[in-house]
């Protein structure tokens, strides 16, 4: 078995994070629907994920597999690959609990699917608040981050961070805030590098984490209808064939090599390895340059369904308002769909 070491960022409160981490997501079908068959795929491809190196793994409450996840976590520990401090396991609070009371309900919950006691990370999934019949309740996200500053003085999560937020959210919480955040997860890959707001972070003392890291750019979700760089480019391909990698560990150092955690989602085994197998090589400056010139503002993940909401993060595009799936309102967690 094939083992990979993959290094740590230093978070601002003296805590470290895996730049590179395991995602739980998986994923919504064409009509929407929770694709809940792939969970025991996710629960073999985690464990083999944990027996190879990873230290990191990343789910929320949304994804419905706190269960599968607090399963193989505890599993490992059991099997005495891990102990329990080796591992960085992060959940989110979902829109309809940013009441401050809501707050720690939720993530009391995360802690009693999991089967934790802690949780190193906790983020608020997204700055906007939507009960589950879809209404927008406009409560300030300050007064959410209240709840978020709670759990972590009671001991439930050892760091709290938020999700989706722009730059102009993070200015007015930092002004607002009694604990910074440590982390801002966002969508960040080589169409959408958001120079501005990781710069922003950076100076801040923000760890930057980046989900949907390779955009369209797999060939299962490549669309020719959308402007994303292709995973057969052939500037990918050529850089992939001067260092010996591929596409996806090309895009992947280049997100470590800005100071970025990732945390690409897969549940072939070759692919867990071949993600964190990206910390014995350097791009050169002109590469690095090169691949810049690939960022064109476009997003993988635009949930325009919320886009009139109060805090909607970004910038509004001219379509019919879709109605928000269900399966983003409502549900109950773990391969049977029958936890609460």
């Amino acid at each position: 078995m094939t083992k990979v070491v993959i290094p740590k960022f230093k978070l601002n409160n003296g805590l470290e994070i895996p730049a590179l981490g395991y995602g739980t997501w998986t994923g919504l079908n064409e009509k929407d629907e929770f694709i809940s068959e792939d969970i025991p795929k996710l629960v073999d491809a985690m464990s083999y994920a944990i027996d190879v190196g990873y230290r990191h793994i990343d789910t929320a409450h949304l994804y419905r597999v706190e269960p599968e996840v607090g399963y193989v976590v505890n599993k490992k520990i059991k099997e005495g690959v891990i102990k329990r401090e080796d591992i960085f396991v992060t959940t989110k609070v979902w829109n309809d609990h940013h009441r401050p009371e809501d707050v720690e309900r939720s993530v009391r919950g995360s802690l009693k699917r999991l089967g934790l006691d802690y949780v190193d990370l906790v983020l608020m999934h997204w700055p906007m608040s939507v009960s589950k019949d879809g209404v927008d309740e406009k409560i300030d996200y300050l007064d959410t981050w209240r709840g978020f500053e709670s759990v972590l003085k009671q001991g439930l999560v050892k760091s709290i961070g938020v999700s989706n937020f722009n730059v102009e959210q993070l200015i007015r919480l930092l002004a607002n805030c009694n604990v910074l955040p440590v982390v801002n997860q966002v969508e960040i890959n080589l169409n959408l590098g958001q120079k501005e707001l990781v710069d922003f972070c950076q100076k801040n003392g923000i760890q930057v984490v980046a989900y949907t890291p390779f955009g369209r750019m797999v060939p299962s979700r490549f669309d020719p209808n959308y402007p994303a760089v292709r995973h057969d480019d052939p500037v990918m391909l050529g850089l992939g064939k001067k260092y010996g990698k591929t596409v996806q560990q090309i895009a992947l150092r280049y997100l470590y090599q800005r100071g970025i955690t990732s945390i690409p989602k897969t549940l072939t085994k070759t692919r867990i390895v071949e993600n964190a197998s990206i910390f014995d090589f350097e791009l050169d400056e002109n590469d690095v340059a090169t691949l810049q010139k690939f960022d064109n503002n476009f997003r993988t993940v635009r949930p325009t369904f919320w886009q009139n909401m109060t805090n909607y993060p970004f910038d509004k595009v001219d379509v019919a308002i879709p109605e928000i799936p269900v399966s983003l309102r409502i549900w109950k967690n773990g391969a049977n769909l029958d936890i609460d």
